[in-house]
């Protein structure tokens, strides 16, 4: 089968296709007829080796953290899957295997894909929307009549944790730049704000907020400029890098580490289904095109949330 995989870390000419042996799945396991995977930014800070003694992965890897497809056999012990099923699952941070024509993954992993849109598009689910839904609902625990700042509100992640906290009651004020302002208005953002002068404070965008969310990578000196942003008593969560808390006004910190959860995966599944979550996807590209994909995100020319079509 064809597979793109990496034999040793570094650059993005580490990259490679490949003629690989269809795997086989094991008990506990389905192998999978891949449709798409999707990239993550995580997927270039694994490859470049940044990663590799906090999350040990064994080389060679094939990377894609998502998958989409079909289910073409099951191993022994599983019940609830029947080959053609149409799944999508989110791989282990240390495993992987999604640009691949053929990936086996732990049954107890999988679930079953959205009905309203297509699978391809699918793939674009699985890491961010479960780094979503901890961010906004196993971590913040947002809830009606809350005020929710969302720092980095245009992105893949960003995006997911707004229409969230918006089901959820709450009156969101999302921070990115003007491009995304329509789409964040449309899914229910009360304001949407030009990026943050960290150094003016609050004020100036209706804070301090019950909850906030950052999704953008800032020195550590930055990110302790948003502890204001948050009112006493409330917390702010972080995919990218650590918030100091404030013991004085009991505001809470927390970081986003996400992984596979088929059950909270499934529970993204029915709010796409039922009309109350979208995807915004900003581009589909061929699974020979990966390498150029990783290019274009190492030089930040990747414009957004990109879908691998493999097959």
């Amino acid at each position: 089968m064809k597979a793109i995989r990496y034999h040793e870390f570094g650059s993005t000419e580490v990259l490679r296709q490949e003629e690989v042996e269809r795997p086989v799945p094991g008990a506990g396991q389905v192998l999978v007829k891949v449709v798409a995977t999707s990239f993550n930014p995580v997927d270039d800070h694994i490859r470049l080796g940044v990663l590799a003694e906090m999350i040990p992965t064994p080389l060679p890897i094939t990377p894609g953290l998502d998958v989409a497809g079909t289910v073409a056999e099951v191993g022994d012990g599983v019940s609830g899957l029947q080959v053609g099923d149409p799944i999508i699952a989110m791989f282990p941070l240390d495993e992987h295997g999604g640009a691949a024509e053929y990936a086996v993954v732990a049954a107890d992993l999988v679930t079953a894909a959205p009905r309203s849109i297509p699978l391809t598009d699918a793939a674009s689910l699985p890491l961010t929307g479960l780094a979503a839904r901890q961010a906004a609902v196993e971590l913040a625990g947002i809830k009606t009549g809350q005020t929710v700042l969302v720092n980095g509100a245009g992105g893949a992640v960003g995006s997911i944790v707004v229409q969230l906290a918006v089901e959820a009651g709450a009156k969101v004020t999302a921070v990115d730049g003007p491009q995304h302002a329509d789409r964040l208005n449309g899914y229910g953002a009360e304001k949407v704000v030009d990026p943050l002068d960290l150094d003016a404070g609050p004020a100036p965008v209706g804070g301090p907020f019950d909850v906030v969310v950052n999704h953008v990578r800032l020195a550590p000196e930055n990110l302790a400029k948003l502890t204001p942003y948050v009112a006493d008593g409330g917390i702010v969560v972080s995919s990218a890098g650590p918030v100091p808390a404030d013991d004085a006004r009991s505001v809470r910190t927390a970081g986003v580490w996400v992984g596979p959860d088929a059950s909270h995966l499934a529970d993204l599944v029915s709010r796409i289904d039922n009309g109350v979550l979208k995807l915004h996807i900003a581009d589909r590209r061929p699974l020979e095109e990966l390498p150029t994909i990783h290019q274009d995100a190492s030089n930040g020319k990747l414009l957004g949330k990109t879908v691998i079509v493999v097959a």
